[in-house]
């Protein structure tokens, strides 16, 4: 159901696209482990310093660069006047100092002439402004001329290089997103309009859906659709409408990918790879959607002072949960991924930039590793002198030369990757205890797009929410993948769907199956209370999910900040603010926990229940701290039969091709229990704060 730009393309794009899930033998060499590369931009700085940046990326053990994605003008000075003569220059001197290249497609930043030439190509805010040219992704997916002017450019771009041996492979666009804002313009209101006739076919039907009846907002037909935009309504839009609206973006950007991706593989070799990179906080593009690339890559910046992580100096490390639930979502979706972009140190944009702790780079690029990327890359090598990112740093610092001291971590963990090759056993398999633990999490953008646009209380973070329960699978020592509906749950002993919100009946008899035979589900807050357009269910609250769970939802709460809600399980308190289901159980079902204060003192918040082989499991409340939850997936392994770890706030043990890591984002050292005659190949036992241990069994 996608607006295709124009049909006939998009329908050519749609053949022929590469299968979920792809052999990553056939683009990177499983004995290199994982690479590790750097951003270059030779059209920021003159020629003459070229060679000298290069081969010092050569000579420091970085062994790819990436190249092009802000070059449009260079690449294309003039209408279709195409000039790569810089270009091949930059590629030749990578190559001589044994660099491989990632290519990129330059769409983020079209020309100024184009924009000149052609303003409608330009995106509109939800206040009515018209992007500018002057800075990056001002562009509309949408708009079918700068869709043209992309074509050109990229089929210039891969007949070039498509069948270049130095080019390792392909980057399209580049944090294709808008940064979280969303696109009002002619062509997406167009383009909006054509996608809602595809999918309703009837006005009548989209009426009925998105709930027009309610306050006379019905049409007559497709062309009196705007899309829905709270900066130009005097109360909030239609739920649906809005929710329809953020599912046709994230399809236009699929789109608009996928077009690039059928004209490069014309030209490009079977082994060249293409991705792009997206960033997982910025929701407007669904990577679990974007089937049309080989694999995905996420960027990602811990330390910018949005995230506060664990302890005193957790503002300086981030948290576990950032990159590790990246990782297991971007790895999940198609067997592979990789960083393309990673937080070199200091950067320039946040709410404030402190540098991060000395190790935290390190750390993180191991705890790539560790989520088995293929690659990681960092932006930039060099920090730039002039632009909108002047404070942001690079491996070599302002005079050209000197590594930086989050370059010399880099380059520490460059030789540690190359040292680690030579330990490599490519029959090991993952313990047998560790593979028990094995845990998905259901994860749906749907979801995550319809509570933040109903949080219902200002405290309510859906993404949090999530990885909450990611949190609480780690700390427990289980491997987690983070997968969408059209996988098997059967491989998975632990299934955890947080948050729920929206579903169909197909999906609670998929639960149902899964419980029957010997799978434990576990759900939490908001989960089933509407069907997928967005609307409540004409039944008992939740009314799909209540016989799965045993039990009925009385109410859902929520407390203003100053108060404490209170919760007993096992003889302890546990404490929440911002939302409860207040829960009862049937006959048969068990009460794990009950709240113990406010005016339903006593009863259930947490309630489980056998059912077949296995058992499903609710959990009410959204606590301040994930200490409910991870106690309650605890009993839920134990009752299983399955072991389990107890490992600290912040700290994270997973497997990879042989090799155990830790990583500790906490603020104490922890003390591996590694048994007696394992090899410790990298760090130490204890593991300081920004810390890293590797060792084999």
């Amino acid at each position: 159901m996608k607006c295709l730009q124009p049909l006939l393309a998009g329908l050519l794009a749609a053949v022929a696209l590469p299968a979920t899930a792809q052999n990553p033998d056939r683009f990177f060499n499983p004995n290199d482990l994982m690479t590790i590369g750097s951003y270059y931009y030779p059209e920021q700085w003159p020629r003459a310093y070229w060679e000298r940046d290069l081969k010092k990326m050569g000579e420091v053990g970085f062994e790819f660069t990436h190249f092009g994605e802000f070059a449009w003008s260079f690449i294309e000075p003039e209408e279709g006047k195409f000039d790569f003569s810089w270009l091949d220059e930059a590629v030749a001197l990578a190559a001589k100092n044994n660099i491989k290249v990632i290519m990129c497609t330059s769409t983020p930043t079209p020309p100024a002439w184009l924009a000149h030439k052609h303003p409608e190509i330009l995106m509109v805010n939800a206040e009515g402004r018209t992007m500018q040219h002057g800075s990056r992704q001002q562009i509309s997916w949408s708009s079918p001329v700068y869709r043209e002017y992309v074509r050109k450019m990229v089929n210039a771009i891969g007949e070039h290089y498509g069948k270049d041996a130095r080019i390792w492979g392909w980057q399209l666009d580049n944090e294709p997103s808008h940064y979280g804002r969303y696109d009002y313009s002619p062509a997406a209101q167009v383009s909006f309009r054509k996608w809602l006739q595809h999918k309703y076919v009837s006005i009548d039907s989209l009426n009925a859906a998105w709930g027009t009846a309610f306050w006379s907002i019905r049409y007559n037909n497709f062309e009196q659709i705007l899309i829905p935009n709270d900066k130009e309504l005097i109360a909030q839009p239609a739920p649906a409408a809005v929710l329809d609206f953020k599912r046709f973006s994230a399809e236009e950007a699929n789109d608009f990918l996928g077009m690039q991706y059928q004209i490069l593989r014309k030209y490009i070799s079977p082994n060249q790879w293409i991705t792009t990179n997206l960033m997982p906080e910025h929701v407007d593009v669904d990577a679990t959607k974007i089937n049309s690339l080989d694999f995905l890559t996420y960027t990602k910046y811990l330390v910018a002072g949005f995230d506060t992580g664990t302890g005193k100096q957790g503002f300086r490390l981030g948290s576990a949960s950032s990159i590790g639930f990246s990782n297991d979502l971007f790895r999940s979706i198609n067997g592979m991924s990789g960083v393309m972009e990673l937080q070199p140190g200091q950067v320039n944009w946040g709410r404030f930039n402190p540098q991060p702790l000395p190790g935290a780079v390190r750390m993180w690029i191991w705890h790539a590793f560790a989520g088995g990327n293929k690659f990681v890359c960092n932006y930039r090598f060099k920090q730039p002198l002039t632009g909108g990112e002047q404070y942001h740093y690079g491996i070599i610092s302002t005079d050209g030369v000197t590594v930086s001291t989050s370059g010399q971590e880099y380059i520490k963990v460059i030789n540690e990757i190359k040292s680690l090759r030579a330990h490599y056993r490519p029959k090991e398999t993952a313990p047998d205890s560790y593979q028990k633990r094995q845990a998905a999490l259901l994860y749906n953008p749907d979801n995550r797009w319809e509570m933040d646009n109903q949080p219902q209380t200002d405290q309510w973070n859906s993404l949090n929410h999530i990885k909450r329960y990611y949190t609480a699978l780690k700390q427990l020592g289980a491997p987690v993948d983070v997968i969408t509906e059209e996988k098997d749950f059967a491989k998975y002993p632990v299934l955890v769907a947080p948050a729920y919100q929206l579903l169909d009946e197909k999906l609670v008899q998929r639960w149902q199956e899964y419980v029957t035979n010997g799978g434990h589900l576990i759900l939490s807050s908001r989960t089933g209370q509407k069907n997928r357009n967005g609307n409540l269910w004409e039944m008992p609250w939740a009314g799909p999910i209540l016989s799965l769970i045993g039990g009925k939802i009385s109410f859902y709460d929520q407390l203003p900040t100053t108060v404490t809600g209170t919760i007993q399980s096992n003889n302890r308190t546990y404490t929440w603010n911002n939302w409860a289901d207040v829960l009862v159980a049937n006959a048969g079902t068990t009460v794990l926990a009950t709240y113990s204060n406010q005016y339903y003192a006593g009863q259930a918040a947490v309630i489980t229940r056998k059912t077949g082989k296995g058992s499903v499991t609710y959990i009410g409340p959204d606590t301040d701290d994930g200490a409910l939850e991870k106690a309650v997936l605890q009993k839920i392994y134990n009752q299983a039969g399955i072991t389990t770890t107890d490992l600290p706030e912040g700290v994270m043990i997973d497997w990879r091709d042989g090799f155990w890591v830790a990583v500790n984002y906490s603020d104490k050292p922890y003390t591996l229990q590694i048994p007696a005659g394992k090899q410790l190949l990298i760090g130490s036992k204890t593991v300081p704060v920004a810390g890293v241990a590797v060792w084999q069994e």
